[in-house]
């Protein structure tokens, strides 16, 4: 496992797999991978804020909170009508808009597709 300054550059879900060296089913994270990455990056929204005391016990619960993600969606869970909906009501760009809806910088670029202006990229931090 790499260190905390390398988990922030990560953005495909399969390098978050191989950065934590879980193994996978390349088939469910292709098919879950929106609703794999949405999950877990609540997870790590929820832990950013709280003092972990190192960077290594933040890593292990990140790396716990892939597993019990992947986890879920390897046991059958799959998210309602509901849940998928709501991800789309405010569309976002970036990983920050994406796990909240407090970002102030969202704007509408086309047709209800919003972007949001503060991140060039998708990320968790």
């Amino acid at each position: 496992m790499g260190t905390l300054a390398d988990f922030e550059k990560l953005t495909d879900t399969e390098e978050f797999f191989e950065f934590f060296d879980i193994e996978y089913d390349e088939r469910l994270v292709y098919v879950k991978r929106f609703h794999i990455m949405k999950n877990f990056g609540e997870m790590v929204e929820k832990a950013k804020g709280n003092d972990w005391g190192s960077d290594t016990k933040l890593l292990d619960y990140y790396k716990f909170a892939l597993i019990t993600v992947y986890k879920n969606f390897e046991n059958g869970y799959s998210p309602s009508a509901a849940d998928v909906w709501e991800m789309f009501d405010k569309p976002s760009a970036c990983g920050t808009c994406s796990t909240s809806s407090s970002c102030n910088d969202i704007e509408e670029v086309s047709h209800g597709a919003h972007a949001c202006t503060s991140q060039a990229d998708i990320s968790f931090n």
